[in-house]
């Protein structure tokens, strides 16, 4: 233990940080989770509980690198529609309410893995929430679902949440040996927490089951008529006129075009108005053609059919000329064509570029290479291929989160010199020895309790080096074992409550605020669900790692 004074200063500076870390709106001071992390780091300074350089030492930049990569990644991937594409599963072919529930949890888990549980819980509410009205069902459900499947399946990856990225920097465990790791318990839990969901929900959604079938088929309906409604053109004005008709359509044409100097302009008139204009041509031709017969004697009826026997024989071609001219006006009337489709082929090269990079990022995660600058490799290489100005795709990423963390690192350093935390896992430690079941269940409990007091990733930094420590007394496998019990429980703990992670938080917010399908879900409909939720699925995970 540090002297008296220091460890009443780190501790006022440490509560500052947790109240508003916990709280971030309280009354008397309602200045938010970043500048809480800022002030209880500036306090620890102040009160001289470090000094300023150990506080500059004291913030991790491998982590705040893989950080910031794996932020940047997820904009990219944003805007190339990957959260649209993911949303659109979510519906696809759907075959009923429990469907349904099981494709959020599938699809949360997978995408929480890959790009975090923060960012799969922005982007997909929404989708959730226009899903569940659309089809007549109640929104809690699949809320919690969405939620609780994120927090659980981002324990797999060192990407797929904080707590996570700072265990694989400090146990220096390799991301495929982190993945294979808790990868069965994440696969299992999964299934348990969609086992849960149905236990506790069944009723309700059977009881939508038939309102949710005929909104379906009404949905479906809807989408055909529109789909008709506004179909391309097949031009069925011209196909609907006889050859008679389209003949003397063309010698119009023909003789419009030698007569008149704009006479493309007057062929798109004709197009545009294609029944009116044959009515006319074939009108004025009929009348030609009787008056011509009236007024002729012998002679000229020679003359005239000569010259209408010429006339059929230049008629092929004419027809040719006058098809190359209607094809001109078409060119002419839809100039933008070429281009629109010049833009979407290169927006799909765009998009496809960038699923490779990313691809190529997992693969170099998963060979071992350098996570940090791994993420920040693939980062900038978005950013050039890109080939733009990346403010618009920069100024996206969460800087508050990063300042949040430099806070954080600075103030549990702090807290740590207090001795505070050492003096109190020396009271545990003979009771939580992980080669021992009693000891591994002693070991889940304080995680669970003070990953839902002080937060999940305060949680690791003040646990993770103890807890390694303890278990590579024993062995170098159970130090691994160690580092990877956790991660497991202190991110599945974030489902115990509605503030137990910030993926909840999110969620909840989100849901809030959505425009038109807004939700409002409770502190204690999470509740309900979440403490046998996370007590199960917690121990299975941990059976399963032993």
């Amino acid at each position: 233990m540090a002297s008296l004074v220091i460890v009443v200063l780190g501790s006022i500076a440490f509560a500052v940080f947790w109240i508003l870390a916990v709280f971030p709106a309280i009354p008397f001071l309602p200045v938010g989770r970043t500048a809480g992390s800022l002030l209880g780091a500036m306090l620890m300074v102040i009160f001289q509980v470090i000094t300023p350089n150990q506080a500059y030492a004291a913030i991790d930049l491998p982590i705040l690198g893989l950080l910031f990569g794996t932020m940047v990644v997820s904009v990219y991937l944003e805007r190339a529609d990957m959260f649209i594409y993911l949303g659109k599963l979510l519906s696809w072919k759907s075959r009923g309410a429990k469907d349904l529930l099981c494709r959020i949890c599938l699809i949360s888990a997978i995408s929480s893995a890959l790009f975090t549980n923060d960012t799969s819980c922005v982007v997909l509410t929404e989708f959730v929430l226009k899903i569940a009205r659309q089809h007549n069902l109640p929104s809690h459900p699949f809320l919690l679902a969405l939620a609780s499947s994120a927090n659980i399946g981002s324990s797999a990856t060192p990407i797929g949440n904080p707590q996570n990225l700072v265990i694989a920097v400090q146990s220096k465990i390799s991301f495929g040996n982190f993945l294979f790791g808790i990868l069965p318990a994440m696969l299992v839990g999964i299934i348990v927490n969609i086992i849960i969901l149905m236990c506790m929900y069944w009723r309700l959604l059977s009881a939508t089951q038939k309102d949710e079938e005929e909104a379906t088929t009404e949905v479906v309906a809807d989408e055909d008529v529109n789909s008709h409604r506004f179909s391309p053109a097949t031009m069925s004005h011209f196909t609907s006129l006889n050859s008679q008709e389209w003949s003397s359509r063309l010698e119009s044409l023909d003789m419009q075009s030698s007569l008149n100097v704009d006479g493309q302009m007057n062929h798109a008139e004709t197009v545009r108005n294609p029944a009116s204009s044959t009515e006319n041509e074939i009108y004025s031709v009929s009348t030609s053609a009787y008056e011509s017969a009236r007024n002729s004697n012998a002679s000229k009826e020679v003359t005239i059919g000569e010259s209408s026997q010429r006339k059929e024989d230049t008629v092929p071609s004419k027809r040719i000329a006058s098809m190359e001219r209607l094809r001109d006006v078409f060119d002419e009337q839809l100039p933008g064509k070429k281009e629109e489709f010049a833009t979407k082929w290169k927006r799909k090269m765009w998009k496809s570029r960038v699923y490779l990079v990313t691809i190529g990022m997992l693969i170099s995660l998963l060979m071992g290479l350098n996570m940090s600058w791994t993420a920040i490799t693939a980062a900038l290489a978005l950013v050039v291929l890109d080939f733009k100005d990346a403010w618009p795709c920069l100024e996206k990423v969460s800087y508050s989160l990063l300042i949040f963390f430099c806070g954080m690192f600075i103030t549990v350093d702090g807290f740590n010199k207090t001795g505070i935390p050492s003096a109190l896992w020396d009271l545990m430690e003979p009771h939580a020895k992980i080669d021992k079941a009693s000891g591994i269940a002693v070991l889940a409990i304080v995680i669970l309790v003070l990953s839902n007091l002080a937060s999940n990733v305060p949680t690791v930094l003040l646990l993770g080096g103890r807890v390694a420590a303890s278990a590579a007394a024993i062995s170098a496998a159970d130090e691994k074992k160690a580092w990877l019990i956790l991660a497991w429980v202190s991110t599945v703990a974030g489902n115990l409550s509605l503030l137990g992670s910030a993926a909840n938080m999110i969620v909840c917010e989100q849901a809030r605020g959505a425009p038109q399908v807004g939700y409002n879900l409770t502190f204690w409909k999470h509740l309900k669900f979440g403490v046998p939720s996370t007590i199960i699925v917690t121990a299975v995970g941990l059976l399963l790692m032993r």
